[in-house]
């Protein structure tokens, strides 16, 4: 059995595969080098491993045991890749060499931290080998063999492998059972029809021990390397490692921390839980997606398409390696080159996002505890006179008789109806939760959503056939079966029974995980390896049934140990239907458990955050990831959900908030009240101002997300997705970008008046005045009083604004503002989307307007590129350019001389302009 390592010119047992399309032919490649990196660092790292060793031992007493033998000796640390991952079990050397790996007890790590693993893989440890490989007609098709058993139960002799060249940027690998079919997850995705022609990464194989070895072409960077360590495919455990080619990996959520994940022995477990973000431990949804930025620049990205519990483990090699316990290995890589295109082509695969309605973006205001209808009545009419934007009220679960779903409290919420008919007439909507637990104790005949729910038989079910009853709020409930086609149609009939009393405009689904105050159901869970699996990944609780049903729960489409991490998406697909079938116009929904593609029905918010500083700054890596996954409609409880938040916390968060794409302020019951009307003066005029600040730019975002729905563009981003070649911006996650133009620069600590940032190298102007910083690319202290939010825009670029008002539907009824932001060379561009704001498919049915703005040589110019009649409506006001040079003697629209305004800050302004947005025109200064 050969060692684990890339490819050299020694080893002629390797395939390199010519895209082209030609028969693979045995090759060796100098470029892909040893994984040690040749013979003398071999030997040198012998020598000193072995003196390490024995040193060791003299201090130790000789706790360290017997000596090694040399092939162990020869892994160095950082490349010792785990043999005995279980949790909780003390790994003796009697352990580990009964599975066949070496053995060395290193150091202990420090508190919190995983350390070097005691056992880990031989360079000569069993794998499988690649018999034959036949070339299809969208790539190939080979068999891989398995001659030695390994460790778990249930090994998989033949494997399958089928590699597709999807397109020039896409690669398809998949790896399952030669022969019998195995659970696979239900997503749609594309189908392509031929291989592609010119694809920019090479791919080549490793025979004996299988490896894949994945290069990009222009640059040589080996992207994946599977020969690190071997192949696992048991029934219920899957593993497979590569190397890394750099450390700066982002995605793998959905987790609390940085944006950019330490490769320190750090485990990322994937399975849905209901818990308060708390680092290192698995959260609400479960996104098996990374994204990886190379050096020199290039990014790429892994999708590995499996909903079964799993953890990623990362180590400093660097190196990674994906463990899960079902279904098959279904990977989709990425090549970018950009990472804007990484995420692009990853949403190619899983859909693009729905394009919300117009409102969604606006102010949503919600707490659990306003008691009743008519204290949440209050709380709308102090917003209203104090003239602070608000589209949304939301309700939490005390709207509800006893917390079961579709039902109202007839005593605290008899008003609500009203509360929503004036709601309507302001022009603001009502959003309500929705949870997927059902009250099962009501006397039979009594509650209609339980009972025709077991007459058709919509509920999860034992192993025995009857309903699972687990515990939420209402007290005992059965969990609806959201893969059955019939329980949509039972959803959609509750949704509509209760729309008739009241019409909601969006919907809030919470705890499916799906969340269960019990483990497991009312009676525990039954023995087998469902619930106790041969292998179960580090989640919280150490067991999948941890504050969740049994694994062993039977669905319509598979066991939920299947399906587990689908629950979320599964009821959001289920809930957006509804919405359009009810309502006839584009669904809102937010939902805490989700999965790859849930951003076609739903967006998220970051769940049951604390009112704390630091919960503030890590709602910024939280969004950012998000907009990774291909949900960009995500925010975080503003001024924090659980906890008594300060005036000075709530000021500072409502002004990152007013920029969370979704942007709602949440707070617990017995909490101090946090909405905006509930401070001072000072504090609440902070507040409105940022908010007045969020809906003037409202056509500009409402243009990201169009961009995000039609393309996969994301809405916040990071910034290095606009400076990759800047690698100081790899690490920023204490600011962020919308689009490509507008750096955002929040304060996220108590007690300063200042804010430090980094400001990328070129021109930026200040929002707010149109004065210009020119930077290197360097750390800036800007002045940020607690009224103030630093904001700046980035050369050569247009922002569509408009004056805003109270609501979105207000704000767009006023006169838009264009900001320019001239580019060194004095040129800049912007676009705009528009239409009626809440119709389905306004682009693909063509009902839309899309306009470009343009300026070069002094000369700015609006181009009509499709048009509808919801442009005649508005009007073009004001243009703003920032970053003229020289007072102009004159400004000419469509030729007619205009009056304008001049600041010694270089800020032309021409107002008055009265142009329809479905007009073309030009405006030059002289």
């Amino acid at each position: 059995m050969k060692s684990y390592q890339k490819l050299t010119t020694t080893q002629p047992a390797a395939c390199q595969v010519e895209e082209e399309g030609a028969a693979p032919v045995p090759s060796g490649h100098g470029r892909l080098a040893p994984w040690w990196v040749g013979t003398g660092l071999l030997v040198a790292a012998v020598l000193l491993s072995t003196i390490t060793v024995w040193v060791l031992r003299q201090v130790s007493g000789g706790w360290l045991g017997p000596t090694p033998p040399p092939k162990c000796l020869l892994v160095p640390e950082s490349r010792r890749f785990d043999c005995y991952p279980e949790r909780h079990v003390v790994v003796t050397q009697e352990l580990c060499e009964s599975r066949g790996c070496c053995f060395i007890q290193s150091p202990p790590p420090a508190e919190g931290k995983q350390g070097v693993p005691w056992c880990f893989y031989p360079p000569d440890f069993p794998s499988y080998t690649l018999e034959s490989l036949n070339q299809t007609a969208l790539g190939m098709v080979g068999l891989l063999v398995r001659r030695e058993k390994a460790y778990y139960p249930r090994d998989i002799e033949k494997l399958r492998l089928d590699v597709e060249f999807e397109t020039d940027t896409r690669l398809h690998i998949k790896i399952t059972d030669a022969a019998n079919p195995r659970y696979e997850v239900p997503l749609d995705v594309p189908r392509v029809m031929k291989r592609a022609e010119n694809p920019i990464y090479s791919l080549n194989f490793s025979w004996d021990p299988f490896g894949v070895l994945l290069q990009r072409k222009a640059t040589g960077t080996v992207l994946l390397n599977t020969t690190v360590a071997p192949l696992i495919f048991a029934d219920q455990f899957l593993q497979i490692s590569t190397s890394l080619p750099s450390k700066f990996l982002y995605g793998l959520g959905e987790h609390r921390g940085s944006l950019l994940h330490s490769l320190d022995w750090n485990t990322l477990t994937l399975w849905a839980r209901d818990v308060s973000p708390t680092e290192s431990f698995n959260l609400y949804g479960a996104h098996p997606f990374y994204l990886l930025m190379e050096e020199g620049g290039n990014a790429h990205g892994v999708f590995l398409l499996n909903s079964n519990a799993m953890e990623v483990a990362l180590q400093p090699a660097p190196a990674l390696t994906w463990r899960t316990i079902g279904g098959v290995l279904d990977f989709y890589i990425f090549l970018g080159p950009d990472p804007n295109m990484v995420i692009q082509q990853y949403q190619q695969v899983i859909g693009f996002p729905a394009m919300p309605p117009i409102w969604a973006l606006g102010f949503h205001l919600c707490r659990w505890g306003y008691g009743s209808s008519n204290e949440t009545w209050q709380t709308v009419r102090a917003m209203r006179n104090y003239q602070i934007p608000q589209d949304a009220q939301w309700n939490d679960i005390d709207y509800m008789d006893g917390y079961r779903d579709f039902t109202l409290d007839s005593e605290k919420f008899a008003s609500l109806p009203s509360l929503v008919e004036d709601l309507h007439k302001h022009g603001q909507r009502y959003v309500m939760i929705l949870d997927p637990g059902i009250s099962s104790t009501s006397p039979h005949g009594s509650y209609w959503p339980f009972d025709e729910g077991l007459r058709r038989g919509l509920f999860l079910n034992t192993t025995q056939g009857q309903p699972l009853i687990g515990q939420v709020w209402p007290g005992f409930t059965a969990f609806a079966d959201f893969s059955n086609p019939d329980t949509h149609q039972w959803w959609l009939e509750n949704l509509q029974h209760f729309h008739a009393h009241v019409p909601f405009d969006g919907l809030w689904i919470d705890m499916n995980e799906p969340s269960n105050f019990m483990d497991g159901s009312e009676d525990g869970c039954p023995p087998g390896e469902l619930d106790s699996p041969p292998y179960t990944p580090a989640v919280l609780g150490d067991s999948l049934s941890a504050k969740t049903v049994c694994a062993s729960a039977k669905q319509k489409v598979s066991v939920h140990y299947n399906l587990h991490n689908l629950y979320g998406l599964m009821e959001a697909k289920a809930t957006a239907s509804a919405l359009v079938k009810i309502r006839g116009k584009r669904p809102f929904l937010i939902s805490r458990s989700t999965f790859p593609s849930q951003g076609r029905y739903s967006g998220h918010w970051l769940g049951d955050n604390r009112s704390q500083w630091k919960d503030m700054y890590y709602s910024i890596p939280g969004l950012l990831s998000f907009s990774l996954f291909g949900i960009p409609l995500v925010g975080a409880d503003i001024c924090g959900f659980s906890g008594s938040t300060s005036e000075e916390l709530c000021t500072r968060w409502m002004q990152l908030g007013a920029f969370y794409p979704f942007a709602r302020n949440h707070n617990t019951q017995n909490e101090k009240a946090q909405d905006p009307a509930a401070f001072s003066p000072a504090a609440r005029t902070a507040m409105k101002d940022v908010l007045l600040t969020r809906y003037s730019l409202l056509p500009f975002l409402y243009t990201l997300f169009h961009r995000a729905h039609l393309q996969g563009d994301t809405v916040a981003r990071p910034l290095f997705f606009e400076f990759p070649l800047d690698k100081a911006t790899w690490e920023l996650d204490r600011q962020f970008l919308w689009g490509q133009s507008l750096l955002i620069t929040p304060v996220l600590e108590p007690g300063v008046d200042s804010v430090t940032g980094y400001v990328p190298q070129g021109t930026w102007y200040d929002f707010y005045t149109g004065s210009s910083v020119n930077s290197s690319g360097e750390m800036l202290r800007m002045s940020a009083p607690l009224e103030h939010l630093n904001l700046h825009i980035r050369e050569g670029s247009i922002l569509p604004t408009q004056k805003p008002g109270t609501t979105t539907e207000v704000t767009r009824g006023n006169p838009l503002r264009l900001i320019v932001a001239l580019s060194s060379h004095a040129t800049a561009w912007g676009d705009l989307f528009w239409d009626d704001g809440e119709s389905l498919d306004t682009f693909e049915k063509g009902n839309y307007s899309y306009v470009v703005f343009n300026v070069t040589q002094n000369i700015f110019t609006s181009t009509v590129l499709h048009a509808s009649t919801e442009a005649t409506k508005a009007t073009i006001g004001t243009l703003s350019i920032f970053g003229v040079q020289k007072p102009p003697s004159k400004v000419l629209l469509n030729g007619q001389e205009k009056p304008f305004s001049y600041l010694d800050n270089q800020v032309l302004t021409v107002s008055d302009l009265g142009m329809s947005l479905s007009q073309a025109f030009s405006l030059q200064w002289l």
